[in-house]
């Protein structure tokens, strides 16, 4: 949780005055160090871990466990233990963590670049665990478990002591003021968050859909696709940090999910501020001889390398509101939703559950040649096409359609999800982790560790998906990154695309209106290494 120190932290309102200033010296300071350390050559390679670890109560006379606000209590007497035992081989450090019930265990000294340190972490860690279970009290555990699956579910009754819910800190429905650390710093960094953001923070999670879900009981499927609503070869995406739109809505007690974007579909998502949802269209072109459309590489931008969508293909995409009259498709084509004129129908708005008419539908990628035309051969209408010339294109036998019945497209919204609501940052801060820190030998191993490092840190999330619960609910999500990442995003409605009748505040930086596209705390923004690209020229 970054070095403590003993004072008195400033609230929002006396810190306001002086931030001007320390978004300077902060500048100022970073310039001085860069400028000190960018030469420097030959560190030793150090590293190190931190682990976190969550205190427990086992009642089983109730048959509940709950938080044990023991934290300060526990770490205090591991140091005293180890201050008294310092110089006998390895040792441990413990500090505090966001919640009363946690503490951090590092080891004393940081390991090196040589093998014979990877042997030291396992037994450090071991070393670690033994000394913990020696401060427990009777019916406590330390599990290094990523978060405490009830926190927030129990009310009154989740601590030990017991912690009225709520409190003048997190203004929280779900858990007290009293489970965050006593170090100063914790509430005040809680309270400050939640000030600056105008709000609390709102972190709702998709809950896991089976059968035996209430708030799935009534929950129709779409009709013939197995994952959403654009296939079995699409993923239904949580969005966090984009969700405003959708709290507006729907509530706290619902999501807006969407299919799997890339950064294409970002950029084109941060140019509208909201949230992109994803559509079915009907291609029916309505003009005499036309089958179909040609997709486009960017509007009026013929693509001449792939095949096309005909009448009664079932096409998936959102409207750009930047460029009215045209569709992002999702395998990033863009089709004209009308003519130029507007007097002629390409693209038709269909119901997510409506499923594509054409018997000849083929997928991108495939063999199918891009111009059928009766009269020229494929070479002469790419030609025509590549000097501007726009022919129809043909079938030589007209494609197989069927009359379908689609129910409005309002009817049902797929991409809507029950969810498990979070309004404190303890929910965040509260997950326990492995953390590992580097000092490399110069500027350059540093940048090119920290590129890899953000290539790498997603996958390990996903290979341990740690965070199955949250509140007391099974979350359609098993990673706790989207959840630390809401519970501390004190970006103000304005910086969050919202209107903001309190915009702007002369005190922050942008005056609290330029448009932030996710929160401070979440994933790079840029890779940093200035290396050169092997094998290019």
């Amino acid at each position: 949780m970054g070095l403590l120190k003993v004072g008195t932290p400033k609230s929002w309102e006396d810190s306001k005055k002086d931030l001007r200033y320390i978004r300077k010296a902060g500048v100022r300071q970073f310039i001085s160090t860069y400028n000190r350390v960018k030469d420097l050559q030959g560190d030793e390679l150090l590293w190190g871990d931190e682990i976190e670890y969550g205190i427990f109560h086992l009642d089983p006379e109730n048959k509940k466990t709950r938080i044990a606000l023991r934290g300060k209590e526990v770490m205090d007497e591991l140091n005293r233990k180890e201050t008294l035992n310092g110089n006998k081989g390895e040792g441990c450090h413990f500090v505090p963590e966001y919640g009363a019930w946690m503490v951090e265990a590092t080891p004393k000294r940081p390991y090196n670049g040589y093998t014979s340190d990877l042997l030291r972490v396992e037994r450090s860690m071991r070393l670690r665990r033994k000394r913990m279970l020696t401060a427990l009290g009777e019916n406590e555990v330390a599990p290094t478990m990523s978060t405490f699956p009830m926190l927030g579910a129990l009310g009154d009754d989740g601590s030990v002591p017991p912690v009225k819910v709520g409190g003048d800190v997190t203004l929280s429905d779900y858990i007290g003021d009293g489970i965050i650390n006593p170090h100063p710093r914790f509430a005040t960094l809680s309270a400050n968050i939640r000030q600056r953001r105008g709000e609390k923070v709102n972190i709702r999670v998709p809950l896991f859909r089976d059968s035996n879900t209430p708030e799935y009981v009534n929950y129709r499927t779409s009709i013939g696709i197995t994952d959403g609503c654009c296939g079995s070869d699409s993923l239904q995406l949580w969005r966090y940090g984009k969700g405003d739109a959708s709290q507006e809505e729907h509530g706290n007690g619902f999501v807006e999910v969407g299919c799997s974007q890339n950064s294409l579909d970002e950029q084109i998502q941060d140019s509208t501020g909201d949230m992109v949802t994803l559509s079915k269209w009907k291609v029916d072109v309505q003009c005499k001889g036309c089958l179909g459309l040609f997709y486009r590489s960017a509007p009026n931008v013929i693509v001449p390398d792939a095949d096309w969508p005909r009448n009664g293909d079932i096409v998936v995409g959102y409207e750009i509101q930047d460029v009215p009259g045209w569709i992002r498709l999702q395998n990033g084509y863009y089709l004209p939703i009308h003519s130029d004129d507007k007097k002629i129908q390409f693209l038709c708005k269909v119901s997510k559950r409506a499923n594509p008419s054409n018997g000849e539908m083929r997928r991108i990628g495939s063999g199918t040649p891009l111009f059928r035309t009766a009269e020229n051969p494929p070479d002469a209408d790419l030609a025509s096409l590549l000097e501007g010339k726009l022919s129809v294109a043909t079938l030589d036998q007209p494609p197989v359609t069927e009359a379908v019945e689609t129910p409005p497209v309002e009817e049902q919204r797929e991409n809507i999800r029950a969810a498990i609501h979070m309004d404190a940052m303890a929910f965040g801060m509260g997950c326990c982790c492995l953390q590992i820190t580097f000092q490399a030998k110069d500027m350059d191993e540093s940048r090119f560790i920290y590129d890899q490092l953000a290539v790498m840190a997603p996958i390990m999330m996903a290979l341990t998906a740690s965070t199955p619960l949250l509140r007391g609910r099974i979350a359609d999500t098993d990673a706790r990154w989207g959840v630390i990442s809401e519970s501390v995003d004190d970006r103000t409605p304005a910086e969050r695309g919202r209107q903001d009748p309190k915009s702007p505040y002369e005190e922050l930086a942008g005056k609290g209106k330029r448009r932030l596209h996710k929160s401070r705390y979440d994933c790079i923004s840029t890779y940093i290494y200035q290396g050169t690209v092997v094998g290019q020229g």
